[in-house]
Formats: C-alpha cells, structure tokens, sequence
C-alpha cells in the first residue's frame, strides 16, 4: 500500500492506493494501482511503457474512475480539473 499526498494550495488530500497487477513482457512493461478506501475517487490507474515492432517507444496512461464519497461527487468539477493537471505531471516526469 501507498498513500499518496495531493497538495492543492494550503489543502492537502490523501489517496491511498495499492498495485493492482504488472506487466513484464518482452515488449511491454509497466503497472497499474487501484484505489483504496479513504481515496477521494474509486478506480484504476495503468502505466505503460510499449516497443513496437518497429522500434518506436509508446507510453500510454490508463485509467477509469469515479467520485468515492459524496462530498467528491459535488467537487466534481474541480475534480476534473485536479486528474488533469496529476496526469500532466505524470506526462511530464515521463519526457525526463
């Protein structure tokens, strides 16, 4: 298990999650974790790094999920707002 800290300003949101499954192939590796109670979202999250046959190299973001409690489901929204900018830095870490 991990719990991973959010901070939004003076706010901070606590997510834990554990590895759901791993991919170790010859072309194809990476993880997925899946939410735990106490996460604001109920879900799954994939990341996968892929060769393809012609040598060039994908990396794909996966994920489904929906609002865990009732005071999520009304931050909606911001919600939106919040995976988008976790998955731009995720996007970013990635092009280091």
């Amino acid at each position: 298990m991990v719990v991973l800290r959010f901070e939004l300003g003076l706010a901070g949101v606590q997510a834990p999650c554990r590895v759901v499954y791993t991919i170790d192939e010859a072309r194809r590796c990476g993880f997925a974790y899946g939410t735990l109670p106490g996460h604001p979202e109920c879900g799954e999250e994939a990341f996968i790094v892929e060769r393809g046959p012609n040598g060039v190299v994908t990396f794909s973001i996966r994920a489904f999920s929906r609002p865990a409690s009732v005071l999520a489901r009304y931050a909606d929204p911001a919600g939106h707002w919040v995976q988008d900018l976790i998955t731009n830095r995720y996007l970013r870490s990635a092009e280091r």
